[in-house]
């Protein structure tokens, strides 16, 4: 399985436009290879570096889907509508949909971790990202990983 962007590359810069530092959208994503069995996708976008790449305190989530259709290819700009069953978690900002990178301080890297699982979740009522990997356990058949970096405009 494989998830890319038209936005930026593996490794590369995500575009400013993509973060608190421009429009603060979704970029445009697509994967392929999700293998035969998968019943749902999840995605799950985070930065391990934050609030500071030198030092680390935390993981933060920016972005919680789950429940994709397993035929769906990707996720338009912005993301205004998402595939049909698609359900939402709680960033860490308390709400749902996607944050932007918005780094304090250094150059962040942020994982676009997309999930193939053999089964649909049950409603899970805007879990966090550790209720949705707890529910996700025993289930991930496949994964494929995106990384972007950002570092804000001085």
């Amino acid at each position: 399985m494989k998830i890319v962007s038209a936005a930026f590359a593996h490794q590369g810069a995500i575009p400013s436009h993509h973060t608190c530092d421009g429009a603060d959208v979704s970029p445009p994503l697509s994967w392929s290879g999700v293998p035969h069995g998968a019943e749902s996708l999840v995605l799950i976008v985070d930065d391990p570096d934050a609030p500071d790449p030198a030092a680390p305190a935390m993981t933060w989530v920016h972005w919680l889907l789950y429940n994709i259709p397993a035929q769906a290819t990707g996720l338009e700009e912005a993301a205004r509508s998402l595939p049909a069953g698609t359900l939402e978690g709680l960033n860490d900002w308390k709400r749902t949909g996607y944050g932007g990178p918005c780094p304090p301080v250094g150059r962040h890297r942020y994982f676009f971790k997309l999930y193939a699982l053999d089964l649909l979740l049950p409603e899970l009522r805007r879990p966090r990202k550790a209720a949705l990997e707890k529910a996700m356990q025993g289930h991930v058949i496949a994964k494929a990983e995106l990384v972007g970096t950002y570092q804000k405009r001085p």
